[in-house]
């Protein structure tokens, strides 16, 4: 999952399912389509419950104080495995959100570049000094909500069209800021003044049309290129702009047609009635008219994944996606919620440094998975209870005190 404006990407199988239903997408821009990601939630507009003291209160969630005793698991996280996603939201000092305006953070990310902790008990102690714990709740009090994942999807391509490999990836037409709307898909892969257009735009070609889609629809990814000499090389599709047009789910088309049954339109069903109906793949690829076009970027550290919404590198299991009016970019969440398909806990601090179009709501994240197969299978079968908190440096923490995190005003 920002695509529109700069949010972030945002995954496939269940959640690329409603992706391709019609509930999701992933999404920023740059890079990617907004109305793209995470289930959708609804937005509270009115409390319902007097709202306790201290409570403070931002424009789709209020905050509840409460104490590090209250965080199910705080003494089971690998603490320190936070600090690099940590360091990352602190060190774009021109980092987007109300984060880094809050002169309390200056101080705290002052201390975290020169904190390096030897263990998870010295970064878990570190944390609790210099941080306050907040319940997040819906307006209305409701303190339960809704987990989604999220993947970057990883392509075996090449530089040149070959036998099983004929789908290209474009990069953005020169004309396209010309013309509005742009062509469809369908005009694209059709018409010859658009296919003209797209000549020569071909960044690398891979096997399956749906692959090609599912990057579309992340707004970036990575491929494995071969290249002409025979090396291989991991590079970064990143979202470059796209033709104008709505997304269509091809999933809410295969359900109106009475080809899969609402509860049975997962990924991995999309794909198998591509296979079972090769005639009609073309048919079901038009109904969504949008395309969108990527530039390749370099790849200098593979642990690292794409650029979120705050304009910092995503970190695999310790980045989330939130709503930015209920959690500042930068705000470190602890997450309550369960394994997918899993009894065992999911409770852990990350980091909010994205978003996405349907990630809406207080008690609302979509987790980063990373790449790879094992985590576009996890981000896929992800759709979790959940509760969360939010830390916020302490008054005094810094060179300066925060009374009240920038942008959230006392309820009541």
């Amino acid at each position: 999952m920002p695509r529109i404006s700069p949010q972030a990407r945002h995954a496939v199988l269940a959640l690329a399912a409603a992706a391709l239903t019609g509930c999701v997408g992933l999404g920023r821009q740059p890079p990617a389509p907004v109305e793209q990601r995470g289930a959708e939630a609804p937005v509270p507009t009115a409390s319902a419950v007097p709202p306790p003291p201290g409570t403070l209160q931002r424009a789709r969630a209020r905050w509840v104080p409460a104490g590090f005793g209250e965080l199910p698991g705080w003494g089971a996280d690998r603490m320190a495995e936070l600090w690099p996603a940590l360091r990352l939201s602190c060190a774009t000092a021109a980092g987007q959100g109300p984060v880094a305006a809050d002169p309390a953070w200056a101080g705290v990310c002052h201390q975290v570049r020169q904190f390096f902790p030897a263990d998870d008990v010295q970064a878990r102690l570190w944390v609790e000094q210099r941080f306050r714990v907040f319940r997040v709740e819906s307006p209305e009090g409701d303190p339960n909500g809704l987990l989604t994942g999220y993947f970057e999807p990883l392509i075996e391509a090449s530089r040149k069209p070959t036998r099983a490999r004929r789908v290209p990836l474009h990069a953005a037409p020169a004309d396209l800021g010309q013309r509005k709307p742009y062509w469809t898909r369908q005009e694209l892969d059709s018409v010859p003044a658009a296919q003209a257009a797209l000549k020569g735009r071909e960044i690398a070609w891979v096997e399956d049309p749906l692959d090609a889609l599912v990057l579309q629809i992340q707004g970036s990814g990575r491929l494995r290129i071969t290249e002409a000499d025979g090396s291989t090389r991991l590079v970064r599709l990143a979202f470059a702009g796209h033709n104008d047009h709505p997304y269509r789910s091809v999933g809410r088309w295969l359900i109106d047609q009475g080809e899969l049954a609402p509860g049975e339109a997962s990924w991995p069903a999309i794909k198998d009635w591509a296979r079972r109906n090769p005639k009609r793949l073309q048919e079901m690829l038009w109904q969504n008219p949008r395309t969108v076009f990527f530039r390749e970027e370099p790849l200098p550290d593979p642990s690292l994944g794409p650029r979120g919404a705050q304009g910092v590198p995503l970190t695999p299991g310790r980045s989330i996606a939130v709503d930015p009016q209920s959690v500042p970019y930068g705000t470190p969440v602890w997450l309550d919620a369960t394994e997918p398909l899993s009894s065992r806990p999911l409770q852990r601090l990350v980091m909010a440094q994205d978003t996405g179009g349907a990630i809406v709501g207080a008690v609302r994240a979509d987790y980063f998975w990373g790449w790879g197969e094992e985590a576009e299978a996890q981000a896929g079968r992800t759709k979790q209870a959940l509760r969360v908190w939010v830390l916020w440096p302490r008054e005094g923490a810094g060179p300066a005190a925060a009374v009240a995190p920038a942008g959230v005003k006392p309820a009541g």
